[in-house]
């Protein structure tokens, strides 16, 4: 008997070593993908998504500044010894031409400022002894306005949630609390609100017309489905840019679409087709409907029509059949085309900017204004942080309501 026990722990010991070898090669043979997706993929967005809360430029070249408005209580202008500093930051700044950075900054903190910025970067070199303050002043009444000071020493803090708070229009006030901004700055919500709508409505759009394609392609002989399906994929063949391109064309005020409608004498002139909310959601339907399709295709071709079948045959009409047998059988394809286009909508930024009008450009096309045109990579990571969190609140809210388990693409 302690024969056996002895060869029995000899079994599991060779079989947990042989399990962990299987493991290590595993591990091994997905270790270059896993870096590559590291290297290539998280580790970019994960450097976007700090610069969010983490801008060390002012820190960086005002050090001396931010080190003697550590204590300032804010109430009245700075000490001497404060003005002394900015003067020496100044003149440093404009010895490593960085003055248009510098106001650059702060220009973000209150609109107009970087030409005095640049300006007293000149006229701080012509000062070389106290009072720092007063001559700083005359040089130029930017200085003699309490509210800079305090942007200064908010802006040189390394971890910052200025961006944050404006991509929510939102700011803080010269006491350092949360406000909102005027009314003329606050589009960030109004972007982010419409880019939701958007969404939403293609997402809905698409559902309406995938759901009985879908069915009808679940139903019909295999022959027939074959050839349709290979319509519903002829999309996938063609770029992205070409398919918006097409729709510029047909929806454009003497194109073809319009010819049409004059032709039939339904208006006067042309309809506003292009440049337009109409333009945009268009579109991205026709974009979208093959990933809304798909999934719930892919659900309805395993479910057996004799469930129908013993429903009808138990006394169930038709609409009672469907709604109450059929369609609940089919949500997790609805979930997941529904899932799909929505979060791939959020990203759109082709589409809207070339048949939207300025009134429907979604977030998509304000972070890669903000990057490309602004420079400003604080506020375009702000505002794909935010993005990023909408998405995985839908994830979360959509797992708790469904389960995200449930959701099945094919």
């Amino acid at each position: 008997m302690l024969q056996s026990a002895a060869n029995g722990i000899e079994l599991k010991r060779q079989l947990a070593a042989s399990e962990r070898k299987g493991h290590i090669r595993a591990t091994l043979l997905i270790l270059p993908l896993l870096l590559f997706i590291l290297v290539t993929f998280a580790a970019p967005v994960v450097l976007l998504l700090t610069k969010a809360v983490y801008d060390p430029s002012i820190a960086d070249t005002l050090p001396r500044t931010a080190a003697a408005l550590k204590d300032w209580d804010g109430k009245d202008l700075p000490d001497e010894a404060a003005f002394a500093a900015l003067v020496q930051d100044l003149k440093k700044v404009k010895e490593d031409n960085t003055a248009a950075f510098v106001g650059k900054r702060l220009n973000y903190e209150i609109p107009g400022v970087r030409s005095k910025v640049i300006s007293s970067t000149n006229k701080a070199a012509a000062i070389t002894e106290a009072p720092f303050k007063e001559k700083l002043i005359s040089a130029d009444k930017l200085w003699g306005d309490k509210l800079i000071w305090t942007k200064i020493k908010q802006a040189a803090q390394p971890v910052t949630d200025y961006y944050v708070l404006r991509s929510l229009d939102l700011e803080r006030d010269a006491d350092g609390n949360v406000t909102s901004v005027a009314k003329s700055q606050a589009i960030y919500l109004t972007v982010l609100g419409r880019t939701f709508y958007i969404s939403a409505l293609v997402t809905v759009i698409t559902l309406l017309l995938a759901y009985p394609v879908a069915m009808m392609l679940a139903h019909a002989p295999m022959k027939l489905a074959s050839i349709l399906l290979i319509f519903v994929l002829v999309p996938f063949w063609t770029s992205l840019l070409v398919r918006t391109t097409a729709w510029f064309v047909l929806l454009q005020d003497n194109g073809p679409v319009n010819d049409f409608i004059q032709y039939l004498n339904l208006s006067d002139g042309p309809w506003k087709l292009i440049f337009s909310r109409f333009g945009t959601v268009t579109a991205m339907v026709h974009i979208q409907l093959p990933f809304t399709l798909l999934p719930i295709y892919a659900v309805m071709k395993g479910i057996s029509p004799n469930y129908v079948r013993a429903a009808r045959s138990l006394g169930g009409g038709p609409f009672y059949s469907f709604f109450r047998i059929y369609l609940p059988m089919t949500l997790p394809g609805i979930g997941a085309g529904c899932l799909l286009t929505f979060i791939l909508c959020l990203g759109y930024y082709i589409t809207p900017a070339l048949v939207g009008g300025a009134s429907d450009q979604m977030v998509s096309g304000v972070i890669a204004s903000a990057m490309n045109q602004e420079n400003n990579w604080g506020k375009a990571s702000a505002l794909s942080a935010i993005l990023l969190i909408a998405t995985l609140v839908l994830f979360f809210v959509y797992n708790r309501l469904v389960g995200i388990d449930k959701v099945k693409l094919g």
